[in-house]
C-alpha cells in the first residue's frame, strides 16, 4: 500500500527497458512479459512519456486496450527530450503539465492515470505551484494520485502541504542508499509510499556483469560513472558479498536484493525492470523470502564496510536528484 490509499502489488514492473536504454527493443518478447506479469500478480507498471520518446506509453496502451481489469499504471512528465539528440530539459510549467497529461491519457488509452509523477523538478518552479496544477487534475478526474521523483525531504514536506502525495520514486538498493539519510523518514512521517527504482543496481547486483563487461552504445550503462571499468572492478566487492549471502539463504542475488528492500518497510515497493519472462519470474519469487535478523545484520555489515565507487548519474544527471 502506497500513500493516499493507493493499493499496488508487492513487486512492481519497470517497463522503461522495453523501449530503450538497455539494448534493442523486442516488442513481442515484452508483450509476453507483460502477459506473464498479470498472471504473476505484478500489476503495478511504471512508465513515462519520455521512455522511447512516447513509445513506452503507446506500447502499454496498446497492450491494455480493451482490458476490463487493467493494471495500476504510473507514468511521468517533466523531462523534455529533443528529437534525435540526448540533450534534454525540465519543464514543470502548468501549461506543459496539462499538455503532457492529455498526451499520456491518449497514448495509454485510459480516462484517468492511476499515479502521475513529476519525473524531475525544475528548481525555478516552486513545488507548491506544480502541486496546485496536479491537484486541479485530480479534481478534474484526469489523475488519481500524485507522485514525485528524486525529491528532497524538505521538498516533499512542502508538496504535501498543498495536496497528498501517494509516492516518492527514487533509486534505492544495496548500493544506492541516499534516501536513508532523510527522505525515507519523511515519507513515513507524512504517510507517503516509497517506490524503489533500479532495485538491482541496473542489473549489477545480480552478478551478471563483471569488471570486464563492455556495454553496447545503446545501453545507458555505457555512460554512467558507476559502470566505468575501474569503478566496476572496485564495486564487484559488494556483488561477491551479496552472492555469498544469497547462496547461504538459498536464493538468487536478485531475490536477496528485493527481499532486503521489502524488509525495509511496508511502504517500500520495488519496481525491478525487465523485458524477459525468466527475470520476471525470478523477481516475483522474492516476496516469499523472509530475511531474519541474522540475514539483515549481515547485509548491514556488508553495506558498512563496502564503499561504492562512482556516481549513479553523469554530473548533469546528478543535478536532478534530491532537489
Amino acid at each position: 500500500m502506497l500513500g493516499d490509499d493507493l493499493e499496488v502489488s508487492e513487486i512492481g514492473l519497470g517497463c522503461m527497458g522495453m523501449s530503450e536504454f538497455y539494448g534493442a527493443r523486442d516488442d513481442e518478447g515484452s508483450r509476453q512479459t507483460l502477459t506473464a506479469a498479470l498472471d504473476l500478480g505484478a500489476t503495478f507498471w511504471d512508465t513515462a512519456d519520455m521512455y522511447g520518446s512516447y513509445h513506452n506509453e503507446q506500447f502499454i496502451g496498446d497492450f491494455i486496450s480493451g482490458m476490463s481489469n487493467k493494471p495500476v499504471i504510473a507514468t511521468k512528465f517533466g523531462i523534455v527530450r529533443r528529437p534525435g539528440a540526448y540533450a534534454r530539459s525540465i519543464d514543470n510549467s502548468a501549461e506543459y503539465i496539462r499538455s503532457s497529461c492529455e498526451g499520456s491519457l491518449k497514448r495509454l488509452g485510459i480516462e484517468r492515470i492511476d499515479l502521475y509523477y513529476v519525473h524531475r523538478l525544475d528548481p525555478k518552479v516552486p513545488i507548491e505551484d506544480t502541486m496546485a496544477t496536479l491537484s486541479e487534475l485530480v479534481k478534474e478526474g484526469k489523475i488519481a494520485h500524485i507522485g514525485l521523483c528524486e525529491v528532497s525531504a524538505r521538498t516533499l514536506e512542502r508538496a504535501c502541504s498543498v495536496h497528498p502525495v501517494a509516492a516518492v520514486q527514487s533509486e534505492y538498493s544495496l548500493w544506492t542508499l541516499d534516501v536513508e539519510k532523510e527522505v525515507l523518514a519523511m515519507c513515513r512521517h507524512l504517510g507517503v509510499g516509497f517506490v524503489a527504482y533500479s532495485p538491482l543496481g541496473r542489473g549489477f547486483l545480480t552478478g551478471k556483469y563483471r569488471e570486464n563487461t563492455k556495454f553496447e552504445t545503446d545501453d545507458v550503462r555505457a555512460l554512467l560513472p558507476r559502470f566505468e571499468a575501474d569503478a566496476m572492478a572496485r564495486n564487484i566487492a559488494i556483488v561477491d558479498e551479496v552472492t555469498m549471502i544469497a547462496a547461504r539463504i538459498g536464493c538468487t542475488p536478485a531475490q536477496l536484493c528485493l527481499a532486503w528492500l521489502l524488509a525495509q518497510g511496508e511502504e517500500v515497493v520495488p519496481i525491478p525492470g525487465t523485458k524477459k519472462i525468466h527475470y520476471l519470474n525470478e523477481n516475483c519469487e522474492a516476496p516469499k523470502i523472509k530475511l531474519n535478523t541474522v540475514d539483515l545484520a549481515q547485509l548491514q555489515q556488508v553495506i558498512r564496510r563496502t564503499p561504492i565507487f562512482g556516481e549513479r548519474y553523469t554530473p548533469e544527471g546528478m543535478k536532478g536528484v534530491n532537489v
